[in-house]
């Protein structure tokens, strides 16, 4: 683990920034609408803007690397955020904010396919579950960052904006003063959903999920322990304590991924987040500390899905096509994180706040009935059975 923290700091350290001022900027905008009087489904729409953007940057991303580089491409991307966020100051319009949304996860996205089709290009396969381990442990200690940062402005005031801004302008200083081997050019090769629907569907699949899981957090979670009755600062440490938790399960999760099945890790991890996130579905007013507990459990384990999802993907995908695997990917995570806080916030507002954790377990029992070992192997061998086909032809 020493050694991959030398190799791949620089794109660690970005990571944490970049995931640090996100983090911070989502948790303070739910809060902003719901002490506003907005909707659950207002919060909720305010996410699925956000993964719109990101949708969008799948595709804006691949051309921009390859007419530009990875460095110029994250660098750029940076200062657009950095633009952008503090651009929410001017005004509160929901219409406003939603603009600016799509275009911070649209530069997100551009950002986030620099840093994994970087990572992805230089990682062996032996170690790509130690190495995409270490970048998870990166992302959420600045996601737990940005949760407890919240704390230093209750008042919900322009510091917390200033400091979003001020760290995604530092992202790109290690990105770029690496000395590290860059990533080789590549030409914008198309995405073809046919070829990845065949070779990944079950990688897919959890991502999707996985999307639709983390999207409704960091777009609703916030709302939901609002009506609890927590105060700012306790929202903060809530939320903090459950991104916690998935940085405590990714290493423990890098190592068992390079020795289990992926796909076998992934359908018990989903079915653990049934059982666990549906007490809280039943409970009424829960206190904090059962907050805390059933909050912790649930993140370590929802924020699993998506680095199992990303290995089990590049195991089954030709180094040629990582940049655009790395942006299909992102695109389906974003679209998981576009439709799941629509959904999450419909049922809120509808059925109550505690609604969203249903809507956590619901999506767990799809993600557990449709991945399995099974499914991987026949998939391998049909894959093989195509390019026998091809080499004879």
């Amino acid at each position: 683990m020493i050694t991959l923290t030398r190799t791949f700091g620089a794109l660690y350290l970005a990571s944490l920034l970049m995931q640090l001022g996100s983090t911070l900027l989502m948790t303070y905008l739910a809060l902003r609408l719901n002490a506003l009087g907005a909707s659950e489904t207002a919060g909720g729409a305010l996410m699925a803007a956000n993964a719109l953007g990101m949708v969008l940057g799948g595709w804006v991303g691949r051309s921009l690397i390859a007419q530009v580089g990875h460095i110029r491409t994250y660098a750029a991307c940076a200062a657009t955020i950095a633009a952008a966020v503090l651009a929410h100051e001017f005004s509160t319009s929901l219409a406003f904010w939603l603009v600016l949304r799509a275009l911070v996860g649209l530069a997100m996205m551009c950002q986030l396919m620099v840093l994994e089709s970087w990572l992805n290009d230089q990682a062996r396969t032996e170690q790509r579950g130690g190495v995409l381990a270490l970048y998870m442990v990166a992302s959420y200690v600045g996601m737990m960052l940005g949760q407890l940062a919240l704390s230093l402005d209750e008042g919900l005031g322009i510091r917390a904006l200033l400091a979003v801004a001020m760290v995604f302008a530092l992202c790109s200083v290690p990105v770029a003063l690496t000395r590290r081997t860059h990533p080789m050019a590549v030409h914008a090769t198309s995405i073809d959903l046919r070829l990845f629907l065949r070779r990944v569907p079950q990688a897919l699949g959890t991502i999707l999920v996985s999307g639709m899981l983390n999207g409704s957090f960091y777009g609703l979670a916030a709302i939901y322990a609002s009506k609890q009755g927590l105060g700012t600062a306790q929202v903060g440490q809530f939320l903090a304590l459950t991104i916690g938790a998935g940085l405590l399960a990714q290493l423990p999760l890098g190592w068992l991924s390079d020795r289990l099945p992926r796909a076998s890790l992934i359908r018990a991890v989903a079915v653990l987040l049934v059982l666990i996130s549906l007490p809280l579905g039943f409970a009424q007013a829960p206190s904090f500390t059962t907050l805390l507990w059933f909050g912790a459990g649930i993140g370590f384990l929802q924020f699993c899905l998506y680095p199992l999802g990303v290995a089990l993907a590049n195991d089954n995908m030709e180094p040629s096509l990582r940049v655009s695997l790395s942006g299909m990917l992102l695109i389906t995570f974003g679209v998981g994180a576009c439709i799941g806080p629509l959904i999450a916030g419909a049922l809120m507002e509808g059925f109550g706040a505690s609604s969203f954790y249903f809507f956590l377990g619901g999506s767990a029992v799809l993600l557990a009935l449709f991945v399995g070992q099974a499914k991987v192997t026949l998939l391998s061998e049909q894959g093989a059975c195509e390019s026998t086909l091809e080499t004879g032809a």
